[in-house]
């Protein structure tokens, strides 16, 4: 049986799969700096092992075949799934993934010391490097894929969605946060005026942050007997389902920007763990994209965590664990909910994180396309920060082109899904309450149950069995309609 034989090779790119992502999480958590040299050189020779396996000519023959095999509803899915990944893995050679993942790894290394020094001059020449080598993969997918190249690159991030439509949709939110942000700020104002906003004095010991950390992401359903928490450079959530990987970064005068951060990756991190654990090596059983992905994160951080009602639940622990004192939920919120342009995008509020967002999906285009030359990146950005929130990073490269890892890592296309994950987070959490009338009640209480459960049975479950689209279909009714996003900003933001 044909599909026997690609069951037998999923399984064995699982488990090549199971070693990148573990050798990745050591690389940003665990490394020395002198170790970043020959790691790039083995995660480069293991992804091309995989790409070898995974792309060799016979196994489009075992897919013709596969389908015309006698196969139950599940099998079906896992060939169409594996066959929409073969096709997306033949547009490259072993050769050049080999090239690529060795230059990501040694850029990101190099992004990692240079950052923190502002040194924009000696991060170029790896970072025209790594946009050269994301032009390249974007003509040889396009011409496979029939796609434009920018299209080509979102396709391996978000199956089906389409930069032209993204565009549509980031116009119009554009649009509303340009009159929706200055509204928020005046009602944030008199709110302040009534009622001054109380400092969280710190300092805030950092093993006292990990402990209120560790123990609400056990309270929000996260299995510690499946995965831990780390400190790395930039925040992520890795690993495999089996084995979460998920870290956070510290500041001592300061709590709430790693606790966010923390519930945040917790959200991914419950996606994974939540997936079908059987026939996990099946391409359909694993994660729906990175928008999916991100709407996960963002409904744990922003639909539940930001609540007041997971402060009802939340702050007796805080002011156990971090000594709070006559710290109110109000006074609470009053930080949680702040609005404020800033130039750091994973510390920026939930109303301007979208221009964050949009600024960077509208220039990454223009690198893909080759109209915009990687060393005018500076420029670029510091004009879309002064246009869109009002703020200058003439000079300031680390607060600028500089703070993500993404491009240095050569993930170009990927950040449409933060966005988008959050317009699909507010319709989802409109689809809990219509289920679930009491689910604010139940999140005061500390009970997160009954959301998971929704969740899993109309999320995690579906892994890629389904498009991202008729998940969101089944789950809530309708297709992606960003009324739910503007209406919980106003909601939220807009009260006095």
């Amino acid at each position: 049986m044909s599909f026997a034989e690609l069951d037998h090779l999923c399984r064995r790119l699982e488990a090549i799969g199971h070693a990148q992502a573990m050798l990745g999480v050591d690389e940003a958590v665990n490394m020395p700096e002198g170790g970043g040299e020959k790691r790039a050189e083995a995660m480069g020779v293991l992804a091309s092992m995989a790409h070898e396996m995974a792309t060799a000519p016979h196994i489009a023959d075992w897919i013709a075949k596969a389908e015309t095999e006698e196969l139950d509803d599940a099998q079906k899915a896992a060939v169409a799934e594996f066959k929409r990944s073969y096709i997306n893995r033949t547009c490259l050679s072993s050769d050049f993934v080999a090239r690529q993942v060795n230059a990501a790894m040694r850029c990101e290394q190099l992004w990692r010391s240079l950052r923190a020094k502002n040194d924009w001059n000696d991060f170029l020449p790896s970072f025209e490097n790594i946009v050269a080598l994301a032009q390249e993969e974007a003509e040889r997918r396009a011409e496979v894929l029939k796609l434009s190249p920018y299209d080509a690159l979102v396709e391996q991030y978000d199956p089906g969605s389409r930069s032209a439509e993204i565009a549509r949709v980031f116009a119009d939110l554009k649009g509303f946060l340009k009159g929706f942000i200055p509204e928020a700020l005046e009602a944030q104002a008199r709110r302040r005026a009534k009622h001054p906003p109380k400092a969280l004095a710190g300092p805030f010991p950092i093993e006292k942050q990990k402990a209120l950390g560790l123990e609400l992401m056990k309270a929000v359903g996260f299995d510690f007997h499946h995965g831990r928490l780390d400190v790395s450079h930039h925040p992520f959530c890795g690993g495999v389902p089996s084995d979460v990987r998920m870290t956070t970064r510290y500041r001592t005068d300061e709590f709430l920007s790693s606790l966010m951060g923390i519930l945040h990756e917790t959200g991914h991190g419950l996606y994974e763990q939540n997936l079908p654990h059987d026939l996990s090596h099946w391409p359909s059983m694993k994660a729906r994209g990175m928008a999916m992905h991100e709407s996960q994160s963002l409904f744990q951080e922003m639909q539940l965590s930001r609540r007041p009602e997971f402060w009802v639940f939340a702050l007796p622990r805080a002011r156990e664990i971090l000594g709070l004192e006559d710290v109110s939920v109000d006074d609470l919120l009053a930080h949680v909910h702040r609005v404020e342009r800033g130039f750091i995008r994973v510390d920026a509020d939930e109303a301007t994180y979208p221009l964050h967002v949009i600024l960077r999906f509208e220039i990454e285009q223009e690198l893909v396309t080759g109209r915009l030359a990687a060393k005018d990146v500076p420029e670029a950005w510091n004009a879309k920060m002064t246009e869109y929130l009002g703020l200058s990073t003439a000079g300031n490269y680390k607060d600028g082109p500089m703070q993500d890892v993404h491009w240095p890592s050569g993930a170009f296309g990927y950040f449409p899904s933060y966005t988008l994950g959050a317009m699909m987070a507010a319709q989802q959490w409109a689809a809990v309450e219509r289920a679930a009338p009491d689910a604010a009640a139940q999140i005061a209480r500390g009970d997160f149950s009954a959301i998971n459960a929704w969740r899993r049975e109309n999320i995690w479950s579906k892994a890629s069995m389904l498009s991202t689209p008729e998940i969101m279909r089944q789950a809530t009714g309708e297709p992606l309609n960003a009324r739910y996003f503007e209406e919980h900003l106003k909601n939220r933001y807009l009260t006095t």
